[in-house]
């Protein structure tokens, strides 16, 4: 189930090109929230305010976005797992032997 504040997220037209949004969410990262990040903290979700640096980091992708928007209303949100380049992948994972 979907939050409705999530819903009410992805109803709001971004304000930055997709390269522009993708370039400061991993600067960001990379910056900010990788040096602090544990072993512990590896799948998790980190969710980034990408005009702030504001950030939040939880197993649960919708709680990390509840959190970080109820302090920050008009958050462009950048998504991406620690410990993996992406939030999510599409197809498999696996190859299958020739």
């Amino acid at each position: 189930m979907v939050s409705e504040r999530l819903r009410m997220q992805v109803l709001e037209a971004p304000r930055y090109s997709k390269e522009e949004f993708a370039r400061r969410g991993d600067e960001i990262y990379e910056r900010k929230i990788r040096p602090q990040v544990t072993p512990n903290d590896e799948g998790k979700f980190a969710l980034i305010d990408i005009e702030t640096g504001d950030y939040e980091i939880d197993e649960d992708e919708v709680t990390a976005h509840d959190r970080l928007v109820s302090r920050r209303p008009d958050a462009q949100v950048w998504v991406t797992q620690v410990g993996s380049r992406y939030a999510r992948r599409f197809g498999s994972r696996y190859r299958p032997l020739a």
